[in-house]
């Protein structure tokens, strides 16, 4: 007897949609700062489009389960989500959908997870990991951003720091 389990978990990051929407649901980028997913590959052509399948591998914390998703819903730079071809472990079918809103100084990100779980006297821990998962990944991808927009900010004063040297030497030479 299989188990619905649904939920939404909302978040609001300082970035733009489109910058989001790539690191969200492109698989090589989303690998590189999700800890839930140890490897994600496109399978045949490497582009983010509609009927696109990607393999996922979980961490090995997940049980290290490797599954095979289809891209469905693209709609850039405001949803997007993907779904599993076939069952994996106790779950019978994943789904995932990401709402992309803009707002003032932002974006509001929606991730909606979807799943039906094979057994029902493993439907609470798995609904755990679950949301676990989903929590985790939104604050990752502001992690993300974040560490971006960071970086930039540190580059930026860098330069300004050099520039004003540089400024000063000039008006000691020419002082001299």
């Amino acid at each position: 007897m299989s188990e619905p389990i649904t939920f939404k978990d909302t978040i609001v990051i300082r970035s733009r949609p489109d910058v989001l929407f790539r690191l969200a649901l492109d698989p090589r980028r989303r690998e590189k700062w999700d800890p839930s997913y140890q490897s994600a590959r496109f399978e045949g052509e490497d582009r983010l489009t509609n009927g696109a399948l990607v393999r996922f591998k979980l961490a090995r914390r997940l049980l290290g389960l490797s599954f095979v998703a289809r891209y469905g819903q693209l709609q850039a730079p405001t949803r997007g989500g993907w779904e599993t071809v076939r069952g994996f472990g106790p779950l019978e079918k994943l789904t995932q959908g990401w709402v992309f809103k803009p707002i003032p100084g932002g974006t509001e990100v929606t991730l909606s997870t979807n799943a039906r779980i094979r057994y029902r006297w493993v439907a609470k821990p798995v609904e755990r990991v679950l949301r676990q998962m989903s929590g985790q990944s939104l604050l990752e991808l502001q992690r993300s951003v974040d560490s971006q927009g960071a970086q930039l900010l540190e580059d930026t004063a860098r330069e300004f720091q050099k520039k004003q040297r540089e400024e000063a030497k000039a008006a000691k030479r020419k002082k001299a």
